[in-house]
């Protein structure tokens, strides 16, 4: 079974507003149902994270919430990440240590990534037959898998177009 990433690459005509509105409506919807907080600041971060469909770095994060009068503490985001992967709503990208928001927070999975090594845009491939695979091949090696992240770096459609 193959699957497509979602959400895709986005186009360059792509209204980004959108993919954040609707980000932060399922974190709101899916906290409530779990009985879990979603505070202004994990909402803040989760926002910060969707800002583009590139890998948000924690530090980049720490400056984005700090202002002059109210430096924010570095335990304070990680606590916000923490919380966030915790609850499907933000993987992490190993490679790049850096934090990109799920497309699919709904039910929990294993993360698969297409990396652009030309624009850093991320999709979400979110496949569970090639999750399936790997656990079963895992499963036969004795391994006992506790996981799992797939990163795949290459071009994205608009970047491998340009040349």
């Amino acid at each position: 079974m193959s699957s497509t990433p979602v959400p895709p690459f986005p186009a360059a005509d792509h209204d980004h507003g959108d993919c954040v509105a609707d980000a932060l409506a399922r974190a709101e919807r899916l906290s409530r149902e779990r009985g879990v907080r979603l505070t202004p600041q994990r909402r803040r971060v989760l926002e910060l994270v969707w800002q583009s469909h590139r890998p948000a770095k924690a530090y980049d994060l720490i400056q984005a919430l700090s202002s002059a009068q109210r430096p924010v503490a570095p335990p304070t985001v990680y606590r916000a990440l923490d919380f966030l992967i915790a609850e499907g709503l933000v993987h992490r990208l190993e490679s790049r240590n850096a934090f990109v928001g799920c497309a699919a927070p709904e039910r929990r999975h294993a993360g698969q990534f297409l990396i652009c090594t030309g624009c850093e845009a991320v999709a979400e491939l979110n496949d569970p037959e090639v999750d399936r695979l790997l656990c079963e091949r895992a499963a036969d090696l004795g391994f006992r898998l506790r996981h799992q992240t797939v990163e795949l770096a290459g071009l994205c459609p608009q970047c491998t177009a340009a040349g």
